[in-house]
């Protein structure tokens, strides 16, 4: 038997699971899923259902279980992701997992250990009640999706027999049926180093850097200017980092800056960055190599998944009483999945504006109302 939802919420976000995303600087006892995962262990194991824990990374692993009743109808994947971007910054107890006027606050509680919670409390219900005929349901809480979605891609091609999947995230308990993808690479600039006081002796990778910067803004500007998607607009380039120099007395010989480059439906990761490419030899002499790709998530698009759409959206009508279907600019573990050839749609409590937030927190009464519309789906009624 699982403890009421709002408990479920509260222990998991007590339990640190910060993505370290590469940072040398988290303490230990915060980084990656495996409090999580072992809470979540203990919960399956008192519902007495069979589970599988896969480890994708070293000591992070994605954790499945099935509910097959007697007569299943439809197949149905509930995916969630048990990491949270790191605390910086946050002006209340990250992992206090208090409650006040009916909302929960902490590190991971809007995006998305609020969803998780509702799809375990629902899944337990099922469980508990044990249909004869209603959907075969697999939960998957998967690990690493703010950073290289690991854990769905090793989930991704694991899919057998599912025939429809729910992400999690905070989408207000409204329908996210679209989405743009990312891209994000390394560009850089060497030169030859020397001592400073010797300038001229050496090549400035960091002023070649600063003479491609401009062209890659315009590049960028040229992006925002192409046709788009109907929904999702047009794609979008970004340098988020710059890197160069190991010293004030040592002329620089490498730069490198992250390039963050937003996908609509129809482009790839590799033909977009080609382009890219191509633009800047063209209209710079600066020379320059775009370094390995770092990771990719391919956008989401809405179709094949109308009627999951439709089901669900009846689902959240009874329950809450009405629902908007969204294409939203940000990635998730859905477009992953998707390649699957599964119909996947995003859906959970919480407002993605609350995530990722120095007072992260989510309302109790979504999460709450979550529940009810996944049992309600499972159970075709």
């Amino acid at each position: 038997m699982l403890p009421p939802v709002r408990e479920l919420l509260a222990e998991l976000v007590r339990r640190p699971s910060i993505n370290p995303m590469g940072r040398t600087d988290i303490a230990p006892e915060q980084c990656h899923e495996g409090r999580v995962t072992d809470y979540l262990e203990e919960q399956l194991k008192s519902l007495g259902v069979g589970h599988h824990r896969i480890q994708v990374a070293l000591g992070r692993c994605n954790l499945t279980a099935t509910f097959t009743p007697k007569f299943p109808t439809v197949h149905m994947l509930w995916e969630a992701h048990q990491d949270t971007v790191p605390v910086d910054g946050m002006t209340i107890a990250p992992f206090g997992g208090e409650i006040r006027d009916g909302r929960l606050y902490g590190r991971g509680a809007c995006d998305v250990k609020g969803g998780l919670a509702a799809m375990l409390s629902a899944f337990g219900e099922l469980v508990n009640l044990n249909p004869e005929r209603c959907a075969k349901v697999t939960v998957a809480f998967t690990v690493d999706e703010e950073h290289t979605f690991l854990g769905a891609i090793v989930l991704m091609k694991e899919l057998q027999g599912i025939d429809v999947a729910i992400v999690a995230e905070p989408t207000g308990l409204n329908i996210v049926d679209a989405h743009k993808g990312v891209v994000r690479r390394q560009l850089e600039t060497t030169g030859v180093a020397c001592h400073s006081a010797g300038p001229e002796n050496g090549i400035n990778a960091i002023y070649r850097m600063a003479k491609l910067l401009p062209h890659i803004e315009a590049y960028a500007a040229e992006l925002r200017a192409r046709p788009g998607d109907v929904r999702l607009g047009s794609g979008s380039l970004s340098v988020g980092t710059i890197h160069g120099g190991v010293s004030p007395n040592t002329v620089p010989d490498r730069c490198i800056v992250d390039l963050d480059r937003r996908l609509i439906p129809g482009e790839s990761p590799g033909d977009a960055m080609h382009d890219l490419e191509t633009y800047l030899r063209h209209h710079c002499e600066v020379p320059f190599n775009l370094l390995p790709e770092l990771f990719a998530c391919p956008p989401l698009a809405a179709t094949n998944s109308g009627d999951l759409t439709a089901e669900l959206g009846q689902a959240i009508d009874a329950v809450v009483g009405r629902h908007e279907v969204h294409a939203v600019s940000y990635g998730t573990d859905a477009s992953i999945l998707a390649q699957a050839g599964v119909p996947v749609v995003v859906f959970g409590p919480g407002d993605i504006g609350d995530a990722h937030t120095k007072a992260e927190s989510v309302d109790l009464r979504q999460v709450e109302q979550a529940v009810a519309v996944l049992v309600k789906l499972a159970l075709g009624k």
